[in-house]
């Protein structure tokens, strides 16, 4: 289903939601029944996952005033065995 935006010129902007693939006739105003014109907008994307905007957003702050770090970062741990059993067929180094 997509979001169609339309004016009428005594009522204002309205939304009709109807599929993509339905013929585009002008419809009339759910209101006064006029004449209305189909009005342009960008399309409604949905935001990034927070993990991703979370890290856009960190860079677009260093760009300009960078973190300061007062200590190292840990280290990623190691498993002391691998977390998938077919791996443990695996030749070791």
């Amino acid at each position: 289903m997509a979001r169609y935006d339309y004016v009428c010129g005594q009522c204002g902007v309205f939304e009709i939601v109807r599929p993509i693939d339905a013929p585009v006739n002008e419809p009339r105003c759910t209101t006064c029944g006029g004449a209305a014109t189909r009005v342009y907008t960008p399309p409604a994307i949905t935001s990034p996952h927070s993990a991703l905007r979370r890290a856009h957003d960190a860079a677009e702050a260093s760009a300009h005033e960078p973190a300061v770090r007062h200590r190292m970062p840990a280290p990623p741990r190691r498993h002391a065995h691998p977390l998938n059993p077919l791996h443990t067929r695996l030749p070791r180094p």
